[in-house]
């Protein structure tokens, strides 16, 4: 947490956490204004629980949610109500970005003059100009030096974002190139499942973006509202225009926690919890290891979703810790599924099936979560029969992990870049846009046909950055994406089913076989898992090391 003053009576900051609550008091703060919309990214706690926790501090809690980009006259309205009362506030968001906006506007519905407010917000670190209008942002401008071009301007500073960035650095050292993200942390995300496994401490899956960010490149910590593409530039929540010669977009996905009934209010307590968050990792640890008998359900949603195989991987490691320690003669194990099949590349689905027989898990294909009673321990599913008619399933639970449905973050999916379903829309192969040749994309909020995983975008990072250059130089793009993605399946502790695939199902291993053995479990895939593809990931992939994935060319 980083609170900043904007005047005596109204401060801001990042995401705030429960353990925050006891300084928030010293302070003397009484009133939180949360501005983030429930089940926005993977650390936030939900608003109800935030608030239940607050009101045992002796602080009130209000929501004005708004995402980047949205904020509204009522949202002002709401605001001005709470700072027009004697209270001392500390309003957040991801970033302290768009609670700073709403400050700024409600003080200037007040009457306090442009110039002031934008003097107040610099010295806090927020530029809100945007927010008072056209004069006010020129006022804001004048005698500073912000450059708004670059060559190469890059959406999300995530794995694909960064590791685009030091390609295109390792290329051409020259290149001036912007990436723009809010994000203060980023994540190794396919960590969690280790630490909801009891392997990996959920600290080492963090790091500061600020530390990541290639030498070279400059870091706008700001979201992204729009786009322009006919124009060549980015719209920030800030009112800033970024303008670009190639546009690279891979801002990840968006985790629809809310799309659950109840689930929000329930996660990281009730026996509910998630892999697919940072913070509820380790509560899945915490619920394997405490759970001695009873019911245990882990859940998969509709495709596509960030590594479909982590839902199963979940309920392997689990099942490993309990039979390990002869719990699971008494743990009833199921595994509820959206899909029609255990894995979607058939060739090893025998080996997973060896799995769940041995940890006698019962299978519920067709099945999808859409609500959650964490209270009264129950879920309910939609199933789909064969005639396509949908009945309710009801269960009870004593664990419930749970992959929410997944889809691209607001600003794509409201963009001109997508597809019918929603998804950036691009060339499977070169990773160019179908409509805009300057714009390009990778990673999860991609529509190829591929399996979103980090090893995907390790391959599709050198072929947008090589396909770059090549524009840059006047020529076609000369290599491809031929699709390879990897799900190393943590089938119990120390081994594991490496799955390599291509597009179409197509089998591709890339490893020797004492790690990738065709579809059997090995030790090998066991220590690339632990110990080799993170140290791949953070001094590697993210350094612009292309290990094992150089491009390569278009239809070989």
């Amino acid at each position: 947490m980083q609170v900043k003053k904007l005047d005596d009576q109204v401060f801001v900051s990042d995401q705030i956490s429960l353990s925050d609550l006891p300084e928030l008091v010293a302070m003397g703060i009484n009133t939180l204004v949360c501005n983030r919309p429930d089940g926005e990214a993977m650390e936030q706690p939900a608003f109800s629980q935030l608030q239940a926790a607050a009101a045992a501090h002796g602080i009130e809690a209000t929501h004005i949610p708004f995402r980047a980009g949205e904020m509204a006259p009522r949202h002002r309205d709401e605001f001005i109500e709470l700072i027009n009362g004697d209270r001392k506030i500390l309003a957040f968001c991801r970033t302290g970005n768009r609670s700073s906006a709403l400050w700024a506007a409600a003080r200037r519905e007040q009457g306090v003059a442009p110039d002031r407010i934008i003097a107040q917000a610099k010295t806090a670190g927020f530029d809100v100009s945007g927010v008072l209008g056209t004069t006010a942002q020129a006022t804001a401008q004048a005698g500073t030096n912000k450059e708004t071009h670059y060559e190469i301007v890059i959406i999300g500073a995530g794995t694909g974002g960064i590791a685009v960035a030091a390609s295109l650095l390792k290329r051409k050292p020259r290149l001036r190139i912007a990436l723009i993200d809010a994000a203060i942390e980023h994540f190794y995300q396919p960590g969690w499942t280790m630490v909801g496994g009891g392997v990996f401490d959920a600290a080492s899956t963090r790091r500061e973006t600020k530390q990541l960010i290639p030498h070279g490149a400059t870091w706008i910590q700001q979201s992204v509202a729009s786009f322009v593409p006919e124009a060549d530039k980015v719209c920030l929540q800030d009112g800033r225009e970024i303008h670009y010669r190639q546009l690279v977009v891979s801002p990840g996905l968006t985790l629809n926690w809310s799309a659950i009934e109840g689930l929000a209010e329930t996660l990281g307590k009730n026996g509910v919890t998630s892999n697919y968050r940072f913070d509820l990792a380790p509560y899945t640890w915490e619920l394997v290891k405490g759970l001695k008998k009873g019911k245990a359900i882990f859940t998969q949603p509709p495709m596509p979703i960030k590594c479909a195989g982590a839902p199963q991987k979940a309920l392997y490691l689990s099942a490993d810790h309990w039979f390990r320690n002869g719990a699971l003669k008494d743990i009833d194990l199921h595994f509820y599924n959206a899909g029609g099949v255990l894995f979607g590349v058939e060739a090893y689905v025998p080996a997973l099936m060896a799995y769940i027989e041995k940890y006698h898990a019962q299978l519920h294909f067709n099945h999808t979560l859409f609500k959650v009673d964490g209270v009264g321990k129950r879920a309910w599913f939609k199933k789909l029969d064969k005639a396509g008619e949908e009945h309710i399933t009801e269960t009870d639970f004593d664990m419930l992990h749970v992959c929410p449905p997944q889809c691209a973050p607001e600003f794509i999916r409201e963009s001109t870049l997508v597809d019918e379903a929603g998804w950036l829309n691009v060339d499977q192969h070169t990773l160019q846009h179908k409509t805009y040749g300057n714009i390009w994309g990778l990673g999860d909020v991609t529509n190829t046909p591929n399996a979103k995983t980090m090893a995907a975008v390790r391959k599709q990072a050198p072929v947008v950055a090589q396909n770059i250059c090549d524009i840059l130089q006047g020529s076609q793009p000369s290599v491809g994406y031929d699709g390879y993605g990897s799900c190393p399946l943590t089938v119990e502790r120390g081994k594991i089913v490496l799955a390599e695939f291509g597009y179409g199902g197509k089998l591709m291993p890339s490893f020797p076989s004492w790690i990738n053995d065709g579809t059997k479990p090995t030790k090998g895939a066991w220590l690339l898992k632990t110990r080799l593809l993170p140290v791949i990931y953070w001094h590697g992939m993210l350094k612009g090391r292309e290990w094992l994935v150089a491009p390569g060319k278009l239809g070989s």
